[in-house]
């Protein structure tokens, strides 16, 4: 696992056809929702290999969203796109700040591991800004679709 910071600004960057992406708003009912988005597009694109291990880190990046970046009004965007021979998701939010792994948390926490769990369970994570916010990334390199190839 390895952490990232992105300098690129990524509003202006178009995203591969092969992405998906849906629109959240600020509800308590996105996270499981965009859950079951990440689930769906996977099975689209044939992928079982690690795909648990992608839906819960898209819960951990959509609740952090919710919580930490995306202010009344306002949402997040969950992107996911094939990357080289992998996966990548990209949880877009308007909420300012860099989000860190938590170096030592307390076993008594109710909350506060989501981070922790993404660096544990994908091959890379990190953050990119955006005008205005920032983007929380992780990705999983090696995963094989069945049938062959990711979409390009």
């Amino acid at each position: 696992m390895s952490t990232e910071r992105d300098s690129r600004h990524v509003n202006n960057e178009t995203p591969p056809l092969s992405s998906r992406e849906r629109f959240y708003r600020r509800e308590r009912r996105s996270v499981p929702a965009a859950r079951a988005f990440a689930h769906e597009v996977l099975a689209d694109w044939g992928v079982c290999e690690r795909a648990d291990d992608v839906a819960l880190c898209v819960s951990e990046l959509a609740t952090n969203a919710l919580v930490h970046g995306a202010p009344p009004g306002r949402g997040f965007l969950l992107r996911l796109l094939p990357c080289g021979d992998g996966v990548r998701v990209e949880v877009h939010d308007s909420g300012d700040g860099v989000p860190a792994v938590p170096q030592a948390p307390d076993r008594s926490d109710e909350s506060g591991r989501g981070l922790l769990l993404v660096s544990e369970l994908a091959d890379k994570w990190g953050v990119a800004e955006r005008s205005p916010g920032k983007v929380v990334w992780c990705e999983w390199t090696g995963v094989r679709a069945r049938g062959g190839a990711l979409p390009r």
